[in-house]
């Protein structure tokens, strides 16, 4: 701590009105004059190392993440905004921004803000130009799209929920696992139950006779993280709420989503906390399989939680993550990366996520180019789930993950080999792709004027005029 302090205004504002406490009452607690107390909520005066320990003693309080998003993490927050595309144009030297942030934290708050809102309104643009705008259907009538948005826009990383998951972690570990931790803080019993009795149901809290029960069909990993999600929903309520309320959702669909979104995010930062998962990550060169059974997860949990890792400072390789089933509808989709995949309509099917069916099981890497130039690099792999006992269904789908081209050297999968000189070309959507000679093509391009093939037949489903 230095000796002037650190400015907490938001912070101490946000504990005050959670211990529903006046400035006036806090002042009394605390031996110094409400003004002083309006002072440091505004960030006029800092929150010396004195008062931390006067608060600590009077609210019975843990300041472990208290300041969490001071000093060098606001920092990083910050320079990571400032790399956006939009002020490439300005000199934003690193030591302007960490002047910045000392000297006016509710400033680089303000443009952090400002930053994820102007996120989000660009989704919210291109969704709107992608359905064609003037037809009626706002975002806001499409619970799965605004959830998405909400999370895009954040690169779907939530460091407060890191932090928070991170210790429970550590102190699952000393309890000796998730079902001992469950007796020992929540007075729970977990139970694994035939398939049958659960009707239906993976999870079931039964508070009356204190038992978690569990569908007995369940792997050991998918068994793990129902018990971390439960466990999420018993102790991370309030920062899930804080987070979800971030997104103004304009349904209550759409807010249910969200917060079951993040519920799930906890869940896999329990069982994959961010600095043990992010150090392995590194030493296995992002072998999927390999840090699956290093964490005891799946390969789809695990593929997952690589999205997530763009923690301000601590940042890995950013990938976008596709889940696919075999009529190409998307069922999850997260973006920590650049890749533009359509929001709507179907994708290109020269990407290899669409042919991993006829090789179940088996990892297939491509390189990629999209019309303007850009590349990059593709992991795909099926997955499953459902079974675990006879005749009970199954469910296939494939994942991919992708990267630009640049981070691909860093992937086992990317060994031995550089990107070939002709890389597989791919469109975001047919709609949107230009690329006239595609074979693969299902519907022509926007804009683009249609040739009559009373005499010549091109090899294209469509031939196009030049203008």
């Amino acid at each position: 701590m230095e000796k002037h302090g650190v400015y907490l205004g938001p912070r101490l504002r946000r504990l005050r009105r959670d211990l529903g406490l006046t400035q006036a009452n806090m002042a009394a607690d605390l031996d110094i004059s409400p003004s002083y107390i309006a002072l440091m909520e505004r960030n006029q005066r800092p929150v010396t190392a004195e008062t931390l320990l006067r608060l600590a003693k009077a609210y019975k309080v843990d300041f472990s993440d208290f300041g969490a998003e001071t000093g060098p993490d606001l920092i990083a927050r910050v320079q990571a905004v400032m790399r956006d595309p939009i002020f490439t144009d300005i000199d934003l030297p690193q030591m302007e921004i960490a002047d910045l942030v000392h000297s006016y934290p509710g400033v680089a708050e303000a443009i952090l803000r400002l930053h994820t809102a102007y996120r989000e309104e660009q989704f919210a643009l291109a969704d709107r130009r992608q359905d064609g705008a003037g037809d009626g259907i706002g975002m806001s009538a499409d619970p799965v799209a605004a959830v998405r948005s909400f999370l895009a826009a954040r690169r779907n990383c939530f460091p407060i929920l890191d932090a928070a998951a991170e210790r429970l972690s550590a102190q699952i570990a000393e309890a000796g696992g998730l079902a001992p931790f469950f007796q020992t803080r929540h007075g729970l019993r977990v139970r694994r139950i035939p398939a049958e009795v659960m009707a239906g149901s993976l999870r079931r809290l039964d508070w009356h006779r204190r038992d978690l029960l569990i569908d007995d069909t369940l792997d050991v990993a998918s068994h793990n993280f129902q018990l971390a999600q439960q466990l999420a929903y018993l102790t991370f309520e309030q920062e899930i709420r804080e987070a979800t309320q971030e997104g103004h959702f304009e349904t209550d669909n759409a807010q249910r989503l969200a917060h079951r979104a993040l519920a799930a995010y906890c869940a896999a930062a329990i069982i994959m906390p961010y600095a043990a998962f992010a150090r392995a990550v590194e030493n296995r060169r992002y072998d999927i399989e390999a840090l699956s059974r290093q964490f005891g997860t799946s390969f789809e949990q695990t593929a997952h939680r690589l999205t997530t890792l763009q923690k301000p400072g601590q940042e890995r390789v950013p990938f976008f993550f596709i889940r696919v089933d075999a009529a190409g509808n998307v069922s999850k989709r997260l973006n920590s990366g650049t890749f533009p995949f359509a929001r709507h309509g179907g994708g290109c099917p020269l990407w290899s996520v669409h042919q991993v069916f006829s090789t179940p099981r088996k990892v297939v890497t491509q390189w990629l180019e999209l019309p303007d130039g850009q590349r990059f690099f593709s992991i795909a792999r099926t997955v499953g789930s459902g079974g675990g006992a006879y005749g009970v269904a199954t469910v296939e789908r494939a994942i991919a993950l992708v990267c630009e081209a640049p981070h691909a050297e860093r992937l086992i999968y990317s060994r031995g080999h550089a990107p070939p000189p002709a890389p597989t070309p791919i469109g975001i959507t047919c709609r949107l792709c230009h690329r006239a000679s595609c074979t693969a093509r299902s519907e022509p391009p926007i804009g683009r004027q249609i040739l009559p093939d009373d005499y010549r037949r091109t090899d294209a489903p469509f031939g196009f005029s030049d203008t």
